[in-house]
């Protein structure tokens, strides 16, 4: 077993350890150790956009993970993809840039998480951003390493849907990211010049050339290295040899919402009967790790197009314009490649709540059945409809105490009611979308007919056709030491140990009203201050 030494070990490069490392390593006395579990993040599936439809289907550059079987699937596993790559699910995204709501925020904040309230977490928001899309004001920000844009060849078909939903009394929205999140609006995206700008790219690329950011691939860590109650390093293999890293200052675990909590438990932190179940030593109990997961859960509603130069899709003369496609985008970086399939972005409310949307919507321009893993013959396009706050909380447990084994993810779709009565709501208002007058010219058959008026038959469809729109968190929840689910404090650190901090998505109490790994990235710029400064900054 070797061993090496620096003053903070990030565990994980995904988005949150991206940031994390990058920030910290801006000083140049101090060294940080940055361990990812997957390879490089320079593929031609990762850099052009629309790889993200390839890799996440076929599994590339992913963990592979399912859930256990959903009894509000009928029994169905559901997909959940992460990235096991340099720049982690933001190498494998649809690149969305979505904060979230104000509310969701200022509910983190009455949860006793003090510094989270979204006048609190904006400043991190516009510190991560260089926004292209509208410059910089009281809400974005410029100069940050985390690029912004509007997509750089968006098809037709976004003008008809935004109509569309006009129609049925949804306004446009120039900026859902700003003063209001209510409405429909053209997709923001983590791209630059027609690449994906991952969090690898923005964080870590720049300082990679310095002597005090050691970046080790291909590392899958096994176990924290405790003294007592005080985390000094972590264990990792690389092509099955154990290797050992120690950590002067402090041990920064960012495996994301499956990988924290299973890292955690592995080490012998988390709950005790669970452990001891596995032979598992306890090193610290705390119940929360696991527990609180939380997911987006949606459904797609998918019609066929004659339009074929519009829509993508699987055709002869569809494969010729994607040839000529891919060579528009290797010679000036626009055209389809550039997409990320999820073009248009709405933000809607079932119960009439503009200030707190329960529904995204997300129109994709081709067909996207089951993770684009179930293919048609054909154009056309999809609608996925979103529920925003589910009220099911599931859980992440060990399969076994061997660190290779996958864990076991449930997230309990649709165990309370609530949600699968909001989303039947929901799935209506996106079924009077895609049938206005506005999408007349596009329309064709829809693959799996639904009425909107059939309400049973809405809920045994949502059974049969819903699943993640990859937004696991909380498995390792912020809170105070009185709540008996947090893991860790509102400064990151982790309840009754020392040296140890888990910043990403699992610390989140509640998910956002939209995709999460601009709140990832903004936790994680949130999280490297308080290691920094001992505090958070009072930035402008």
């Amino acid at each position: 077993m070797t061993h090496s030494e620096f003053d903070y070990v990030v565990v994980g490069g995904g988005s949150a350890g991206c940031c994390v490392a990058g920030r910290l390593s801006e000083d140049q006395n101090t060294t940080v150790c940055l361990l990812e579990a997957g390879g490089p993040d320079n593929s031609v599936f990762v850099r052009a956009p629309l790889g993200f439809a390839a890799t996440a289907s076929l599994n590339i550059n992913s963990w592979g993970y399912n859930t256990i079987p959903q009894a509000g699937f009928n029994g169905r596993e559901g997909f959940q993809p992460r990235g096991k790559v340099m720049g982690g699910s933001s190498s494998v995204n649809a690149m969305v840039y979505t904060r979230g709501n104000a509310n969701d925020y200022q509910q983190w904040a009455q949860l006793g998480n003090e510094g989270w309230s979204y006048q609190d977490v904006l400043p991190y928001f516009k510190k991560a951003e260089n926004n292209e899309c509208f410059g910089a004001n009281d809400y974005r920000g410029v100069g940050g390493p985390l690029n912004v844009s509007f997509l750089r060849s968006p098809s037709p078909l976004n003008n008809a849907f935004m109509k569309a939903c006009n129609e049925q009394g949804i306004p446009t929205n120039p900026d859902y990211n700003g003063a209001q999140q209510f409405g429909v609006s053209p997709g923001q995206v983590t791209q630059k010049g027609g690449e994906r700008w991952n969090a690898a790219r923005a964080y870590v690329d720049p300082h990679r050339h310095q002597d005090n950011l050691k970046v080790i691939s291909h590392a899958h860590a096994t176990q924290i290295v405790f003294e007592g109650k005080r985390a000094v390093g972590i264990q990792y293999s690389v092509n099955g040899v154990l290797h050992e890293v120690k950590a002067r200052k402090e041990v920064i675990v960012s495996g994301g919402s499956f990988g924290s909590p299973q890292l955690l438990m592995l080490s012998g932190v988390g709950p005790a009967q669970h452990l001891q179940s596995l032979g598992i030593p306890l090193v610290h109990e705390l119940q929360g790790v696991g527990q609180n997961l939380q997911d987006h859960v949606t459904t797609v509603l998918i019609y066929k197009t004659h339009k074929i130069n519009e829509a993508m899709g699987f055709s002869i003369r569809g494969t010729w314009n994607f040839i000529k496609a891919i060579f528009e985008w290797r010679s000036k970086r626009t055209g389809w490649v550039t997409s990320n399939v999820s073009e248009t972005q709405g933000f809607v409310s079932t119960q009439g709540k503009q200030d707190h949307p329960d529904i995204q919507l997300a129109l994709c321009t081709g067909i996207v059945d089951d993770h684009a893993r179930k293919m048609h013959w054909g154009h056309g396009y999809t609608l996925h409809v979103t529920l925003m706050r589910p009220k099911s909380r599931g859980t992440l447990t060990l399969a076994s105490r061997n660190p290779m084994d996958k864990p076991l993810i449930d997230p309990a779709f649709f165990k309370d009611p609530e949600d699968i009565n909001t989303l039947i709501a929901g799935t209506q208002l996106g079924l009077d979308i895609m049938n206005s007058e506005a999408l007349k010219a596009y329309r064709g058959k829809m693959i799996y007919p639904v009425d909107r008026n059939r309400v049973e038959d809405i809920r045994s469809f949502l059974r049969d056709h819903s699943d993640t729109e990859y937004h696991p968190v909380g498995t390792c929840k912020m809170g105070p030491a009185s709540d008996p689910l947090a893991v860790v404090d509102a400064h990151l650190k982790v309840h009754g140990l020392h040296n140890l901090r888990v910043i990403d998505a699992s610390v989140m109490p509640n998910l956002v009203t939209g995709n999460t790994n601009a709140p990832t990235i903004m936790i994680a710029e949130k999280g490297a201050d308080f290691i920094r400064f001992g505090s958070a900054q009072h930035l402008a």
